[in-house]
């Protein structure tokens, strides 16, 4: 007789053979230095920087030592608020060589935001660009620390922010009050390296390295404080997962200050000898087309709206880029029809899917590059390596697989906490050491999950359940759409009702007859959405990541005037 044997459980554990690394990023960095002493580590053609990995260990000791010089202690924060720039890869390896917390500042910020990070984490040091698009960063400063213009001997003393000492700018110019970086670039004395080398032996590991402030939809930033150990072995193992050699050259034209820009593309690079080429100061399609072309680059990386604007630069057909092997689409969910036209269209057939969260440093799932491409476009791959993942229903029960709940992830890539607030941390990381996402995914038998929306973004209609990913999944593929976003929009009889917004294609008229004439007897009938929308483009943050919650507060109120009207 045949028993009925317990559906298997959503739980899954990367065990892997490769082992953990068990050593700090100055450390680290100091060894791959040696093996590869001349290979190219980082190349910025707009800034006419081309080091090989000796060179650029060089940089980053001498500019670790200066920075102690001034009177930093270890375990001090210093923040960073610029674009891409050869100077921001010598700043995140030197603070960690030297023990001090580096703070990402997002370049987007405005004044009251960079005084809120500021004193947040008590940073001690500020290094700056000048400026960035529409931002005048030295104004912004000034504004925030007027007694800058007074500080004579290069120490700052602000009312406000007490812990501030040290304003370092980037550039030729001199600005009252401000230190210039390039003069932290002199060679270390003896006592100065003999320092250095004292506190490689005291730093460790689980000493925290990283603080990155999340955004989030409501409240004010949070500053997910992430170890040596957390983003190094992230680092690492996105490398493994893209077969990373010291052959590889990444283009990176996400931003630095982002998990995206700094682990899964510098500390990929760094922890397998291969080569970090930034294309520019922020994402251009042309530059990120010609910087492929010319540096003969094998890999690339991008959110999926940076990949469509690739895939459809009017010169697009125009570079070659048949060096291309591989690179990551992730930052939100990925368009199975995206990445299938940048298979084809762009000689990426190892391209990989990443997903995680800064609070998980941050790769969670990632596809590998013998992975079926039915699986790499449809899924987000299987667990990582060394970390454990389990689904939950709303009661915190493990479901069956293939049932959809709440992503909880465990492991080494946990972050410590939220800096200076544990009642946060406490709702974000349980008793049991488990990261709660927020995100709602399933697993298959098999292992690979697949993300199928936001606990926030799942839109209830009368007591149907929709996701709106699987929406959007549907409507890439008509000619007519380039970019779709799904959001649920308060209604009387309902509670809630599906909007889709539209980007339509270059030479291409919109219709909203089209599309659900597209949708009709294809898709549940509450899957159509009831409201279409057609917009020039959603709102983003820096990272090219969609506002969900601006775009359904925008729709919201849109829909609202057009109904008093």
């Amino acid at each position: 007789m045949q028993q009925n044997l317990p559906a298997q459980p959503s739980y899954v554990h990367g065990a892997h053979d490769v082992p953990l690394i068990g050593a700090t990023i100055g450390r680290h960095l100091a060894d791959v230095a040696a093996r590869h002493a001349d290979n190219e580590a980082l190349v910025v053609p707009h800034q006419g920087i081309r080091w090989t990995y000796r060179e650029f260990d060089e940089r980053v000791t001498a500019l670790a030592a200066n920075l102690l010089a001034l009177g930093l202690q270890p375990g001090e924060r210093i923040g960073i608020w610029s674009q891409n720039c050869a100077q921001w890869v010598l700043v995140q390896f030197a603070t960690a060589r030297a023990g001090l917390i580096l703070v990402n500042i997002n370049p987007s910020y405005r004044r009251a935001e960079l005084e809120y990070v500021l004193e947040k984490v008590q940073c001690s040091a500020l290094i700056l660009a000048p400026s960035f698009k529409s931002s005048d960063y030295l104004a912004m400063v000034r504004d925030v620390v007027p007694e800058l213009s007074a500080a004579r001997d290069g120490v700052v003393r602000s009312a406000k922010l007490p812990a501030l000492r040290h304003v370092i700018r980037l550039g030729a110019q001199a600005t009252p009050g401000m230190r210039n970086f390039d003069t932290l670039l002199a060679a270390p004395d003896a006592d100065q390296l003999e320092r250095l080398r004292a506190l490689d032996d005291a730093l460790q590991f689980d000493d925290a390295v990283n603080i990155q402030f999340t955004s989030g939809t409501t409240g004010a930033p949070k500053g997910a404080t992430l170890t040596h150990h957390n983003i190094l072995n992230n680092g690492f193992f996105v490398g493994e997962a893209m077969r990373l050699t010291p052959r590889d050259r990444l283009c990176i034209p996400v931003p630095l200050y982002h998990c995206f820009g700094m682990v899964l593309g510098n500390l990929a690079c760094v922890t397998h000898g291969a080569t970090m080429v930034f294309p520019g100061e922020g994402f251009e399609p042309k530059a990120v087309l010609e910087t492929v072309q010319a540096e003969r680059c094998t890999a690339l990386h991008g959110v999926p709206t940076m990949f469509i604007a690739l895939l459809d630069h009017p010169d697009f057909g125009q570079y070659e880029l048949a060096t291309l092997r591989t690179g990551i689409m992730a930052g939100s969910p990925c368009p199975a029809e995206v990445m299938s036209r940048v298979i084809e269209r762009m000689h990426m057939r190892e391209i990989t899917i990443a997903y995680g969260m800064t609070e998980t440093s941050p790769v969670s799932f990632q596809s590998s590059v013998d992975d079926p491409v039915p699986l790499r476009v449809a899924t987000i791959g299987r667990v990582h390596p060394h970390l454990e993942v389990k689904i939950v229903d709303a009661q915190g029960r493990i479901v069956p697989r293939g049932a959809t709940g709440e992503l909880l992830t465990r492991g080494y890539s946990v972050m410590l906490g939220y800096w200076g607030d544990e009642d946060r941390t406490k709702e974000a990381i349980d008793a049991a050491g488990w990261m709660h996402t927020g995100d709602l995914a399933t697993i298959d038998a098999d292992g690979f999950a697949t993300i199928v929306g936001r606990s926030k973004d799942m839109v209830i209609r009368g007591g149907e359940n929709i996701y709106p990913r699987e929406v959007e999944e549907f409507l890439y593929r008509h000619p007519m759409v380039l970019d779709v976003q799904c959001v649920g929009v308060p209604d009387e009889k309902y509670g809630e009702e599906l909007c889709a917004c539209i980007v339509v294609r270059p030479g291409h008229t919109a219709d909203e007859a089209a599309i659900r004439a597209f949708c009709s007897g294809q898709i549940a009938h509450y899957k159509i959405p009831r409201y279409i929308r057609f917009v020039e483009a959603f709102p983003m943050t820096v990272t090219g990541k969609i506002q969900k919650y601006l775009l359904r507060q925008q729709m919201a109120a849109e829909l609202q005037k057009a109904r008093a009207g």
